[in-house]
């Protein structure tokens, strides 16, 4: 790990071409879109009198629906084509219609024609459908493996921060006497013509599926979409985990502005003011993510984050008073220090956020087909915006039987913990991989070399030093793709790390003079995974350490290429010696502190060897070599 690419991946990423301009693009587009919202709800809240004989309350809410229906109607052949074309040419054609529709809305606001800019609203929302699947399938095309979460990161939070931004601006522009609505259509040609001209900075971005034929129908369209995500169930259950978040967000987010003024006794300033805080925990939660996350994917932390959304959902009610004060200004609030606990909570919630939906676009972007990656992403926007509009209604019920906003809040909050223990039930890998990185990052600071030489896809074997009870789940927790580790039987049956092993398919094995038929049932399990192109981890020592030397590697690792002369790769553990679960002075885990709090070990990795090439003895003066002298 250098620092040189450290810097890539965090703050420099924002200066890459393959990635600046598209962080640009989008959050233009982000902020253009609220802009516009909020200025035509103002209009009609407070200039459109009846419109279309329907009362201004009844008109906003039909404004959101007109927004989100193309996202309905739209998102199956938004995917089709982002799929069939080259997606940075396909970007700059939808930024030249947003262009083209903020026009119209800029008509539209000067003669005050609330259906006029009704059909631009609609437009808009067609101009977000086309352009998510774009966003989102790109970004693996011109980022690398381990850049994923800090693009993720960046986008989620930009995203968030554009929204804020765009619902603070159209405040005052409205209120610029009769021109700030126009002022307001102004201010979006202007943001979407910068916003195209960022757009022609995108590097291309090859068709990933150009023979595919495009399906006009909706309906087939995205029941095929929801088929094709299907396929890979991890990549499904993803899909739900993000949508059921903006369910979760959208009942908080629709309350908030009531929240505050009926529960909290605030203006529309405090409303503000408590929303950018709690989307600073969104941006907080999504780079922390990243930091915690080492570069992978690291869906361990997802149930991290909806931990906290559920934890902090229920704090947030506790921390709400039963009475609403009345507070004139920002000072006034945060004056009363029952209040801090609120602001806590939020930016707690919002981190939490961070922390669900960043792993999971990363890993729905890393695993899907490449030929149908934006499709995919596309049922996904499908599924976001049903989910929506479920929790308007389901919101909306809940308040007209009488629940307060604030126990709204704490209903939802349970019920988050119930939709999260069924998605971990359905996908026990986001569970594991969090057991396994908690594990490892409460007793360690783990530091990885050379990992890039583990293959992306293919058949493999890993070789490692065998020096603590839990080598497999440090190497687990560093490495981006899944090994199958061949592991002693009694050692299989840990307690808490059984789960684990389980969940990762690991191979129990026990000697001949043991249990010949598991040995050879372990064997032939070993080639068969190979065969379905699994990597393999193999400690050939075939016992944990009890000196700190490494012992002379056995015959096994020969036995298993002769059948399938696979790619190796050496590994090495280093600063495990001494540590609780090492064999140092005695049995290990009896002395929690041998070595300190939190002892810095490390993973290292050399390049692939032929397995034509290998031998137990080549092999062990690799690992050796890699190991040095630091146990």
């Amino acid at each position: 790990m250098t620092s040189a690419h450290d810097e890539t991946s965090h703050s420099n990423l924002l200066r890459q071409r393959r990635f600046g301009p598209l962080f640009l693009t989008q959050f233009l587009g982000a902020f253009n879109d609220n802009v516009f919202k909020n200025a035509l709800v103002l209009l009609i809240a407070f200039r459109g009198g009846q419109v279309l004989g329907l009362a201004p309350a009844v008109m906003v809410q039909a404004a959101a629906g007109l927004f989100v229906l193309p996202f309905f109607l739209f998102s199956a052949t938004a995917g089709q084509l982002a799929d069939k074309f080259e997606k940075g040419q396909l970007i700059r054609l939808v930024k030249l219609v947003e262009i083209g529709i903020a026009v119209l809305a800029t008509v539209g606001f000067a003669a005050v024609h609330i259906e006029f800019l009704l059909g631009a609203l609609f437009m808009m929302g067609l101009h977000s459908t086309m352009f998510g699947p774009l966003k989102y399938s790109i970004l693996p095309q011109h980022l690398r493996s381990d850049e994923l979460v800090a693009g993720n990161a960046w986008v989620e939070s930009g995203t968030f921060v554009a929204i804020l931004l765009g619902t603070i601006s159209t405040g005052p522009l409205m209120a610029i006497g009769p021109h700030g609505p126009v002022l307001a259509g102004l201010c979006c040609i202007a943001v979407a013509t910068t916003g195209y001209f960022a757009s022609r900075f995108i590097p291309l971005a090859p068709a990933t599926d150009p023979s595919l034929k495009i399906d006009l129908n909706p309906f087939t369209e995205t029941a095929h979409n929801i088929r094709l995500a299907y396929k890979n169930r991890t990549v499904f259950h993803s899909l739900m985990g993000i949508s059921w978040f903006w369910f979760y967000g959208a009942v908080f987010l629709s309350e908030f502005a009531s929240y505050v003024k009926e529960v909290l006794g605030g203006n529309e300033l405090m409303a503000t003011g408590l929303l950018g805080t709690f989307i600073v925990g969104i941006a907080l939660g999504s780079f922390l993510c990243e930091r915690l996350s080492g570069k992978n994917v690291e869906v361990g932390l997802v149930p991290l984050g909806s931990i906290g959304l559920t934890v902090f959902g229920i704090d947030l009610w506790w921390a709400s008073p039963s009475l609403a004060q009345h507070y004139a200004d920002w000072h006034g609030f945060l004056a009363q220090r029952s209040n801090w606990h609120i602001l806590f909570a939020l930016v707690m919630l919002g981190a939490s956020g961070g922390f669900f939906t960043v792993p999971l676009y990363a890993l729905i972007q890393a695993r899907s087909d490449v030929a149908q990656r934006a499709r995919v992403i596309a049922a996904n926007n499908i599924m976001n915006a049903a989910f929506m509009v479920v929790a308007a209604l389901f919101a909306g019920l809940a308040l007209q039987l009488g629940v307060s906003i604030a126990q709204l809040f704490l209903i939802t909050a349970l019920m988050n913990a119930v939709v999260a223990f069924y998605i971990y039930k359905l996908v026990p890998e986001f569970l594991m991989r969090f057991v396994v990185w908690m594990l490892i990052h409460t007793f360690y600071r783990l530091r990885m070399r050379g990992l890039e030489n583990v293959p992306d896809e293919g058949a493999a074997i890993v070789v490692c030093n065998h020096v603590s009870f839990v080598d497999a789940l440090v190497i687990t927790a560093a490495c981006r793709r899944p090994i199958r580790f061949v592991m002693d039987h009694r050692i299989y049956k840990m307690p808490i790390a059984n789960f684990v092993f389980r969940e990762t398919r690991a191979i129990p094995i026990a000697p001949a003079k043991d249990d010949p038929e598991l040995l050879e049932r372990a064997y032939d399990e070993i080639v068969a995974g190979l065969d379905a192109g699994d990597i393999i981890g193999i400690f050939p020592e075939g016992r944990i350490t009890d000196t700190g030397e490494m012992y002379p590697f056995k015959g096994g690792i020969s036995k298993i290429l002769a059948r399938r002369p696979v790619p190796v790769i050496p590994m090495a553990l280093r600063g495990l010696w001494g540590s609780f679960f090492s064999r140092k002075d005695g049995p290990a885990m009896t002395n929690p502190f041998r070595v300190g709090i939190f002892p810095r070990i490390e993973l290292v990795a050399d390049a692939q060897i032929s397995g034509d090439e290998v031998s137990p003895d080549i092999l062990h003066a690799k690992v050796a070599a890699l190991r040095g002298d630091w146990k």
